[in-house]
């Protein structure tokens, strides 16, 4: 049975980087639960657009591009006095050749992906807390490949860098939100295969994304960060 509040109102989602991917899996997945989603694109004929389409009233579309702080501002004002019962930032990329070692990347790939993969969503996170229920669910979308812990390989060096960055600034951000009743997870969807992911990964989104919303929806009410992956396990950070 699709999830309602009390007032009967659906539960509303809104979800950073929808546009296809994991993101739109995720869109469509709540969808299909009841929630109402608002969904952010960079451009239009999107998947998103298509879901928004098959399903008017339920799914909402804003365009923003997260690297642009004004953007972030903007979306806060025209959603303002709205709340939300999950807020998802869902932002990530990888550099052009993810086999680098770290001494190869170049600067410049170095400052766009940790500006796309960690600084940006924790922007969006930052600005956007104020617009969540005080019971709600605030997540990003991070990578098993972002444990320190873990690392036993090497490989995919930036990338990873970038994802155990946000890791690390969402622990920041969850001390300085000591005593908030807000549940927030770090996510590890596994290795899926999408744009980013590759088509050698062993997960489709299929296999991924709706356990990976069962495990958001489980941590509702429980508050304080947790980081895991799409079956609910504790990833060691």
């Amino acid at each position: 049975m699709p999830e309602k509040h009390p007032d009967n109102a659906a539960p509303a989602a809104l979800i950073i980087g929808a546009s296809r991917g994991l993101g739109h899996a995720m869109a469509a997945e709540l969808v299909a639960k009841g929630w109402h989603v608002t969904g952010t694109v960079r451009s239009t004929g999107t998947p998103l657009h298509a879901l928004a389409q098959a399903h008017p009233g339920q799914v909402e579309i804003e365009t923003i591009d997260i690297c642009v702080p004004e953007q972030i501002a903007a979306l806060h004002d025209r959603l303002s006095g709205r709340v939300f019962d999950m807020l998802f930032v869902n932002a990530g990329t990888t550099n052009p050749d993810p086999n680098q070692t770290i001494g190869e990347v170049s600067t410049r790939d170095f400052v766009d992906l940790m500006i796309t993969n960690a600084l940006s969503p924790m922007r969006v996170v930052e600005s956007l807390t104020p617009l969540v229920a005080p019971a709600g669910l605030i997540g990003v979308m991070s990578s098993g490949q972002g444990s320190i812990a873990n690392n036993l390989v090497g490989l995919r060096e930036l990338y990873r860098g970038t994802k155990a960055a946000l890791n690390m600034f969402m622990r920041s951000y969850a001390a300085r939100q000591a005593g908030s009743a807000h549940a927030m997870v770090v996510m590890a969807p596994g290795w899926v295969r999408t744009d980013l992911g590759g088509s050698e990964a062993p997960l489709t989104i299929a296999d991924s994304v709706p356990r990976l919303v069962d495990v958001l929806l489980a941590q509702r009410g429980t508050p304080g960060l947790q980081y895991l992956d799409y079956l609910g396990r504790t990833v060691p950070w």
